[in-house]
């Protein structure tokens, strides 16, 4: 039986190299974790059902970029129909953290003129003897950018659900006060098969029938 979601929401994981975003969403999309890891070639994608509310689910399609320069101008063009996305560093790795203005500022000139709603993660917390940067510093770049922070650890499975949870809530409650909409010709959101719900415009929606939205 097909799965039932009130909205499809698409999101893409950025950051450097090495920082972990394939192992969060591996570990998010199918609950496990390895030591070993290809680095991303281009772009993959997972997809997975998140409940907001009780009987009310979205859908994320997740597009797990590549960090090396060389594949860059093929992860830009996923940016535009993105409406949300991880930005990703590493907490033992300075460098990653470093770099984390550029890729907010890559990433609101390609969506342009969307809107992007970020959630900026410090991964591998489980390697807290390694760490070189400090939570502080981290919940004051992200309070800068103007996205909320967490810290988690695909390895231990530490915040990785509450991670993707967060940000796909702070996307559905912008999209139910309006300051982000269902547009035409952009992939962002879209709307998907709600039995007998009533959405924010407050109009019914007919059981089995695509909302229109």
């Amino acid at each position: 039986m097909e799965a039932i979601w009130i909205y499809q929401f698409r999101l893409i994981v950025i950051g450097d190299s090495t920082v972990g975003k394939s192992c969060l969403l591996r570990r998010f999309t199918e609950g496990n974790f390895s030591d070993v890891s290809d680095p991303t070639v281009g772009v993959d994608f997972f997809a997975r059902l998140v409940e907001i509310e009780p009987g009310k689910r979205v859908k994320l399609q997740l597009w797990d970029t590549a960090g090396q320069e060389r594949f860059r101008s093929i992860t830009r063009s996923y940016y535009r129909n993105s409406v949300g996305g991880l930005l990703v560093f590493d907490i033992t790795n300075r460098r990653s953290f470093e770099h984390v203005q550029d890729w907010v500022e890559e990433a609101k000139m390609h969506v342009h003129p969307f809107q992007i709603v970020f959630l900026l993660v410090g991964h591998k917390c489980d390697l807290e003897s390694k760490r070189q940067v400090t939570r502080d510093e981290a919940e004051k770049m992200a309070s800068t950018c103007g996205m909320k922070y967490i810290e988690a650890s695909a390895k231990n499975a530490v915040s990785v659900e509450e991670s993707f949870t967060i940000l796909t809530q702070e996307i559905y409650w912008r999209l139910k006060k309006g300051d982000i909409s269902i547009q035409e010709g952009w992939e962002g959101i879209k709307s998907g098969f709600v039995p007998n719900v009533v959405h924010s415009s407050e109009e019914a929606v007919k059981p089995g029938r695509r909302c229109s939205c």
